[in-house]
């Protein structure tokens, strides 16, 4: 009995250490909507960028990476705007659903945020 006393005890503490180190690490909002626009502009320069053609961008005299670069702070306060928080205090789901216009297809994107990290679950297209 003593045995199980003790077993019992140690994974209380170990949970409990577990419970309060998720809650110090969970990341707030304005750190999610940096690693969206990141994972946005990462995404927008594989996909978008590198599959354009050279003379649609010889024509606007744009250069596609510099362009984003400059969004970039846009980009943060459209994802702030779409973006739904749920707060469970040792980690938090962010809802974004991302509409541009009526042109450009939309996307939710559900994330978990934890341990200071973010991992992307759910990427929809609409």
């Amino acid at each position: 009995m003593k045995a199980f006393t003790i077993m019992t005890c140690l994974g209380v503490v170990g949970v409990t250490i577990l419970g309060v180190t998720m809650a110090n690490t969970n990341p707030n909002q304005t750190k999610y909507e940096e690693y969206a626009a990141q994972r946005l502009t990462e995404y927008l320069q594989s996909n978008v960028c590198k599959k354009s053609p050279n003379l649609f961008e010889n024509l606007l005299n744009w250069n596609c990476d510099k362009l984003l670069e400059a969004a970039n702070p846009r980009m943060k306060e459209i994802i702030s705007l779409s973006t739904e928080k749920q707060d469970f205090i040792i980690f938090s789901i962010y809802r974004t659903d991302l509409k541009l216009n009526d042109l450009i297809p939309s996307y939710q994107f559900e994330t978990v945020g934890a341990f200071d990290n973010f991992y992307t679950y759910s990427a929809q297209k609409q």
